[in-house]
Formats: structure tokens, C-alpha cells, sequence
């Protein structure tokens, strides 16, 4: 029985934009901590427009070509594969569905938990990450390390240690969605609000409202335009 022919796949324009920025860094023979040019230059230079690079620029920091650092521009990481880097993002982009149901299942889950099992001290926890992820935000960070820290408060107020394990396996693939998701305008500041509502809910001890509220957030993550341009 013969195959079928299967349709081109077009690249999207933010992978382009990601396959010449690439080509740009081997071209310049840029080394590990070398900075790129601002995103407003990029756009300049590419024909684009900023949030296109902004979308790219994220994508290669979730495979690894790039880091983001709020005050000190986009610089080359270790462990950056340019030559392929459009495979990167697309193996990426066909992974985060099932990790984003898994952590939908999950942390629902173990906000549940959470809210009838909290002590004194994981709500202090919790606070602590929510002041963290503020005050990055407020600075003009995306508040990723104060979202992780946020996230691993719920997970331990959860005293669950089947599930933690899990969550601590798919540690490299939330923080995927987790750099993808606060990489995308306004989401920051969205996330922050929204945890503060998990948090309230965990503190009250409702367990209903706390599942509702973990929910609501990781659909809000789900949102990704990597997948709406997929």
C-alpha cells in the first residue's frame, strides 16, 4: 500500500526569524556569554516587528541557544545547537501540549492537597515566592525564578511524595512552558495575579477553590503563541 504524500510543512515567521538569528550568531562567531544586539535592532534589521523577534528569542531560550537577562540583554548559553535550531523549536512546540495536560492534572491536583494539608509555614512559602516574583516584575523581569519557587510551595504544602517525585521528573519540561508562557506580553503580571489567588485559596484551606484557581492558571499558561501559530 503506498504512502501518502505529505504537505510542505511553511515555516512560521517567528522560526525564521529564529533560523537567521542563529545563522547571524555562527556567521559572527559569537562565543558563550556573548550578547546579541537589542530586540529593537533586530527587528530593525530582520523587517519584523519587535514582538516577532520577541517570540523567537524566547523559543531559542527554551531550546537552550539563548539566555534573557532582565538589565542585560539576550547572550549566547552553553549547550546551543544552531545548525538545528528550527528542529529544536519544533520538537519543543510538539512536546508542550502533553506536558501542559500533565500539568494541568498534576498541580490541580496538588493545590487541592495543598489547601487541606498547609502549614503556617508553606504559606510563609508561598508569600515569599509571590514577594519575589513582584519585585522581579516591578524591576522588569518576567518573575521566572519567583514563579518556580511559587509552584515548588504548593508542590511541598501538598505532602505528597508520589507526586512531588513526578513533578521533580518533569522539572525540565515545566520550565519550558514556564520561560515560553512569562515570555509572552502581559503574562507576567497575569501569572502574578493569578497566583495570589491559588495562594488566598490554599490559605483559607478551601480545597474546591484552590483546585479551580490552579486550573484557571495553567489554562491561562496553555496559551501559548507557539501553539496558536502551530
Amino acid at each position: 500500500m503506498a504512502h501518502q504524500i505529505r504537505p510542505v510543512a511553511r515555516p512560521r515567521l517567528y522560526e525564521t526569524v529564529a533560523r537567521q538569528i542563529a545563522a547571524w550568531i555562527d556567521e559572527n562567531q559569537l562565543r558563550v556569554g556573548d550578547r546579541l544586539p537589542p530586540e529593537r535592532e533586530l527587528a530593525s534589521s530582520l523587517g519584523v516587528s519587535r514582538t516577532t523577534v520577541s517570540q523567537a528569542l524566547v523559543a531559542m531560550e527554551v531550546v537552550g541557544a539563548v539566555a534573557v537577562r532582565h538589565g542585560d540583554g539576550v547572550a549566547v548559553t552553553s549547550g546551543a545547537s544552531m545548525g538545528r535550531i528550527v528542529d529544536a523549536i519544533r520538537e519543543h512546540a510538539r512536546r508542550l501540549p502533553d506536558v501542559l495536560d500533565a500539568r494541568d492534572a498534576i498541580e490541580t491536583k496538588l493545590a487541592a492537597l495543598a489547601a487541606a494539608r498547609r502549614t503556617d509555614a508553606d504559606v510563609a512559602a508561598m508569600e515569599a515566592a509571590l514577594e519575589q516574583m513582584t519585585a522581579d516584575i516591578e524591576r522588569g523581569g518576567r518573575g521566572v525564578e519567583g514563579d518556580e519557587r511559587f509552584h515548588a510551595a504548593v508542590t511541598a504544602a501538598a505532602s505528597s511524595g508520589l507526586l512531588s517525585r513526578v513533578m521533580l521528573e518533569l522539572t525540565a519540561e515545566i520550565t519550558e512552558t514556564r520561560i515560553e508562557s512569562l515570555g509572552q506580553p502581559g503574562r507576567p503580571i497575569e501569572s502574578l495575579e493569578q497566583h495570589r489567588r491559588i495562594a488566598a485559596a490554599i490559605r483559607d484551606g478551601d480545597a474546591e477553590a484552590a483546585a479551580a484557581a490552579m486550573h484557571a492558571h495553567v489554562t491561562t499558561v496553555s496559551d501559548l503563541a507557539i501553539l496558536r501559530d502551530s
